[in-house]
């Protein structure tokens, strides 16, 4: 006798490009395959660029039975773009193309699933959902601060006259904290760029959603988080339905690599808590004078760390984007002060482009991370219990930065002179703030507020936990309602 096997209900994940973007996105599929019993369809867009690393992350071989690695076919923007059009430009320009053209095809090859999950850079995809009658639903990958600046941003836009950098005082976004004029991402910091405009249409169609899913939970944003369920600004608006799942990131993995093995067994040497791992995410880089002063001011500390090194570079600080881990070993030397490596060799590990972040953040040694403050970073050095110094690059990492410092109270900022010409971080201001984490009192108490919310996210991820809850919730609409399945 065959017994007949139950179709699972089949749900699409779309994700622009970008480790950022990719990681917290595919989590999320794991999450509805492993705990919630659907079948994932997840989309990737294709760029010419793709980094080593987001081609190991999406290896079927590494995936949970489930999910369906679709692969957008690759499109030619080289008549709409130029080489010195900056990434974020770029990155729009692949995403609009390749939806435009090839995602309504896919979505009906596929079956029509019976819901769509998009992030913010693909809001090309409600016109096509609406089309064909799928729920398209947004995950909001960055902090819910950085949400509710974006729900806010068209009514700031049409209120606001000057250049918003111009305002004096603070940006006030009802039942939020104030936003720092100086925390502003730049794409708004310039009202004619095509940047700006097209941050300001994408927070436009942000209502569209069906649901918003948040990577974040109560515990670490509960001002913002009412003020977006709540307050009569954002109800008004209507704020579609708030999902908060988080925090959803990448699972630990024990590398196999012999980079990620060095690293580890170089841990195992150094006593608990001790070392402050340095990596400025998967897009980071820094110029040559500022890697210059990094490395002098954790020398100057006397700390142990891990520094992670990518080619300098002159231009933009997410030069790296489309490259993570394709820099190599052999230039090290080249990029930091002379003798260094000597010098700190006993100390300090510096290893190239990439280490296996997560399993360095969980390890009994490691005591502090200076990151860049992207929200996957910061969701999993909280996750891992490890306070951080926050060096923000670009995007809305400065808002998460004075946000994990001043109201979460799990990081410290250097520091910086924003009226001179560089803003250079000095070798003497980082090995200050390189010890305030790693030595002082300060120190001590960011890493007792870690580990508090270490417990508190994990009782939220736990059967039974506010995000588990929040997401089965979902999964349960998706499966009761017969016109989606």
């Amino acid at each position: 006798m065959v017994v007949a096997q139950a179709i699972k209900p089949h749900v699409a994940v779309l994700s622009s490009p970008g480790m950022g973007h990719i990681i917290p996105l595919l989590e999320l599929a794991k999450r509805l395959v492993i705990h919630h019993h659907f079948h994932v369809s997840f989309l990737v867009i294709t760029t010419n660029e793709v980094s080593a690393a987001q081609d190991q992350l999406l290896r079927s071989e590494t995936l949970p039975l489930g999910i369906d690695v679709v692969r957008l076919s690759p499109v030619d923007v080289s008549a709409i773009t130029t080489d010195d059009m900056p990434v974020g430009t770029r990155l729009c320009v692949i995403v609009e193309e390749s939806l435009s053209k090839f995602l309504k095809t896919v979505l009906i090859e596929l079956g029509k699933p019976i819901a769509l999950v998009i992030d913010f850079f693909c809001t090309k995809a409600f016109d096509i959902g609406r089309e064909l009658s799928i729920p398209t639903y947004s995950f909001c990958t960055t902090s819910i601060a950085f949400l509710a600046f974006s729900l806010y941003l068209p009514t700031l836009d049409r209120e606001v006259d000057c250049e918003f950098v111009d305002l004096p005082g603070t940006i006030n976004i009802p039942g939020c904290s104030p936003l720092q004029i100086q925390d502003l991402v730049d794409q708004v910091k310039n009202r004619k760029s095509d940047a700006y405009k097209r941050l300001l249409f994408f927070a436009s169609r942000l209502p569209l959603s069906a649901g918003i899913f948040l990577n974040s939970w109560e515990d670490i944003e509960p001002i913002t988080l009412k003020a977006v369920i709540e307050n009569p600004f954002f109800k008004g608006i209507p704020t579609p339905p708030v999902h908060p799942i988080g925090p959803v990131i990448k699972e630990e993995e024990q590398p196999t690599d012999d980079l990620g093995i060095e690293c580890l067994a170089w841990l195992d040497k150094q006593p608990p808590e001790s070392v402050l791992f340095v990596a400025l995410g998967s897009g980071g880089t820094l110029s040559y004078e500022q890697l210059t002063e990094l490395a002098w001011g954790l020398e100057l500390s006397q700390q142990r760390f891990i520094l992670v090194v990518r080619k300098p570079t002159n231009g933009s600080n997410s030069a790296a984007f489309f490259t993570v881990g394709s820099d190599n070993v052999n230039h090290l030397k080249a990029y930091l002060p002379e003798g260094f490596l000597d010098r700190t060799a006993e100390r300090g590990l510096v290893v190239a482009s990439w280490a296996p972040q997560m399993a360095v953040l969980k390890h009994p040694s490691t005591g502090g991370f200076l990151s860049h403050c992207g929200w996957n970073s910061a969701l999993e050095s909280i996750t891992c219990g490890v306070p951080m110094i926050a060096w923000p690059l670009y995007a809305e990492q400065k808002m998460n930065a004075t946000m994990l410092a001043e109201e979460v109270g799990v990081a410290t900022k250097p520091i910086i002179n924003v009226e001179a010409e560089t803003c250079i971080v000095g070798r003497e201001e980082i090995e200050r703030v390189v010890r305030v984490l790693m030595e002082g009192e300060e120190g001590k108490v960011m890493r007792r507020r870690a580990k508090d919310l270490k417990e508190s996210a994990a009782k939220a991820l736990a059967i039974g936990g506010s995000s588990y809850d929040s997401l089965a919730c979902v999964a349960k609409e998706w499966n009761a309602n017969p016109s989606m399945i």
